[in-house]
Order: structure tokens, then C-alpha cells, then sequence
């Protein structure tokens, strides 16, 4: 009986040890890791297209006043921001546009205003292309329906257009074997966009009488 037991005993002792693997073998493992997650970064709410500096957002405004809302100032501070690191604009149109609804003096007033109040945030802001100009075209160019209230809201809107901007092109030469870039040639020009409106100043203008000019020169 007590032999059963010591038996019993070391065979179990036994199991429970480690089981050693030896030689300098190894065994590889044949699988595809798992993705790596790469976490989704929002798109940029300001940023320069062609000849427009885009806003994936909207600045706010008082109800019919151009007060810009605080809620606003992060939006406008971003602006400023894109405007400072892009020297090459030189010219930039600030545009008020509103929709049908109301008075069409008014709402041309009122868009004359506020593109005037956000010209001026900017400025205080260090803001100062060689020229900045502000005008408000109210209904006149609509780009949504204003039979639908989604309409009226996307009319109403501020819209900057870079009517004057240096561009610089380049010519490299690619080596085939490293695949290293060598500049050949650079050319600087300065580009106008072909819907440049030279009487958005007197526009402005006549939208609120006896207003000051809105044409800033640097250092002005």
C-alpha cells in the first residue's frame, strides 16, 4: 500500500515539472500580424485651394448685426493662423454673401458689414496682406437653393478669394538609380485669378455710403 502511494506520488511530481526543450532549432510562426490602428486626424477646418482660402465651418454672427459670436473667435484665430504661414497671397477678397430672404438692400448691407467686421479681426489679429479688400454682394451669388431653409443657411456665408498670389514652379531631374531629386529650374510668378473683381472696393462702398475705404496696404 505505501509502495502504491510513493509511486503514485513521483509519477505525479513527475508531471508537474517543467518540460525542457533542448537543441537551437526554432519553430516559426506563419500568421499575419493584426493592422495597426491608425487613429483618423479630422480634416483641417481652414485651408488654401487654388484661389480660395476654404472654411469646413462657418463664422457666426450676431442675429442681422455683424458681430462676430465668440463661439466664432477659434475659427477666425485659425484663419489668421493659415493666412500668416502662406506669404505668397497678396491680394485677398473678403466676400459677405447672404441669402433672398428680407430686404435685398439690406441683406447687401448687411453682408457688406460683415465682411468688413471680419477684415478687421484679422487685422487686429496681425493679419495685413499688401492688399485686403472687403465687400458684400448680399443675394446676388447664391450657391444653394434660397427656396429651402438648408439653402438660405449655406447662402449665408463669408467666403475668402485670393484674387493675387505668387506661384513658384519647379523642373527637376530625377536620378534613376537613387532616385534623388535635382532642381533644375525655378520660375516665380505672380497669378491673378480670372474672376478678378478691381471694383469690389467701390462695390463695398456703395453698399454702405459714406464708408471708408476697404483697400489696406501693408504697414498702413
Amino acid at each position: 500500500m505505501r509502495s502504491w502511494f510513493l509511486i503514485g506520488t513521483l509519477t505525479a511530481w513527475g508531471c508537474s515539472s517543467p518540460v525542457v526543450f533542448q537543441g537551437e532549432s526554432t519553430l516559426p510562426v506563419i500568421g499575419t500580424p493584426p493592422a495597426r490602428v491608425v487613429e483618423a486626424r479630422p480634416p483641417p477646418r481652414v485651408e488654401v485651394r487654388d484661389n480660395k482660402i476654404e472654411i469646413h465651418d462657418k463664422i457666426q454672427f450676431d442675429f442681422d448685426k455683424a458681430t462676430i459670436k465668440p463661439a466664432s473667435f477659434d475659427l477666425m484665430n485659425e484663419i489668421a493662423a493659415v493666412i500668416a504661414k502662406n506669404p505668397q497671397i497678396k491680394r485677398l477678397r473678403i466676400e459677405g454673401h447672404a441669402s433672398s430672404e428680407g430686404d435685398a438692400g439690406h441683406n447687401k448691407k448687411l453682408s457688406d458689414e460683415r465682411a468688413r467686421s471680419v477684415m478687421k479681426y484679422l487685422d487686429d489679429h496681425g493679419i495685413t496682406p499688401s492688399e485686403l479688400t472687403a465687400a458684400g454682394y448680399g443675394a446676388e451669388r447664391p450657391i444653394a437653393d434660397n427656396s429651402t431653409e438648408t439653402g438660405r443657411e449655406q447662402n449665408r456665408r463669408v467666403e475668402f478669394v485670393i484674387v493675387e498670389q505668387d506661384v513658384t514652379h519647379k523642373k527637376v531631374e530625377v536620378d534613376a538609380k537613387t532616385g534623388a531629386e535635382k532642381l533644375i529650374e525655378e520660375n516665380h510668378e505672380t497669378v491673378k485669378a480670372p474672376d478678378l473683381d478691381t471694383s469690389a472696393s467701390h462695390e463695398a462702398s456703395k453698399a454702405s455710403p459714406g464708408a471708408k475705404p476697404t483697400t489696406r496696404k501693408k504697414g498702413g
